[in-house]
């Protein structure tokens, strides 16, 4: 059985993801409200969050998120099939992480996975190129009665999850601000999705205002 997933992510007024002054103490005191069970997040996502490059050891000037200590505590999930993050103990020093899982593919070098035994980090390789993103959830919730999960990512992960029919719920929170940018960066990048049948409908569940003008918006995939 698949959990349920929600995508979640701050967006300007126009819908990029980038380019934007993101209002994180509230992108993540949402998040925290939420009784998810993981996070799914990206190799890049995670490594801008440290201000880190792929196969850096230390990661940059990083401020850990402030979190309620009554939230509960998630599961890390991160797919990195190129094995670029080596930063794995700063990840761990995160408050609202209980335990990490990384998600590796048969063509993930062997000396990551050599690595990742290394630092003691729960690993799957479930894939042959790439990761199989539906047969991994399926993982989650048998091995690790994962229930439900936040994608906490950029568009690539996203849009492989919206094209596998693996997501079930969208949020974003829609900054007040206008970008501008000629190099368009969405939740969902997908320039091969042209015809009305493939558009991926949605229904409005909540619309609500919050501070400094912000807008969330909350929809669940119509299947």
């Amino acid at each position: 059985m698949l959990p349920r997933v929600v995508v979640y992510d701050a967006v300007s007024l126009e819908g990029c993801t980038v380019g934007l002054d993101v209002d994180e103490e509230l992108y993540y005191e949402l998040a925290s409200k939420w009784d998810l069970d993981a996070v799914l997040m990206g190799s890049n996502t995670l490594l801008a969050l440290f201000d880190a490059q792929p196969g850096d050891e230390k990661p940059g000037e990083f401020e850990l998120p402030k979190v309620d200590p009554e939230t509960k505590k998630q599961i890390l999930v991160v797919p990195d099939t190129g094995g670029i993050i080596r930063i794995w103990d700063e990840v761990r020093k995160l408050p609202y992480i209980r335990d990490i899982l990384v998600l590796c593919s048969r063509s993930t070098p062997l000396e990551y996975l050599d690595f990742l035994e290394e630092k003691n980090l729960k690993h799957m390789v479930i894939g042959y190129d790439e990761v199989d993103l539906g047969s991994a959830l399926e993982e989650l919730n048998s091995f690790f009665d994962v229930k439900s999960l936040r994608v906490d990512s950029g568009g690539i992960l996203n849009g492989a999850l919206f094209r596998e029919g693996l997501v079930d719920e969208v949020n974003v929170l829609i900054h007040p601000q206008l970008v501008g940018s000629i190099f368009p960066s969405s939740i969902f990048p997908a320039s091969d999705l042209n015809a009305p049948i493939d558009r991926i409908q949605l229904v409005l569940v909540k619309a609500e205002a919050l501070k400094n003008d912000i807008v969330w918006l909350q929809y669940r995939i119509f299947k």
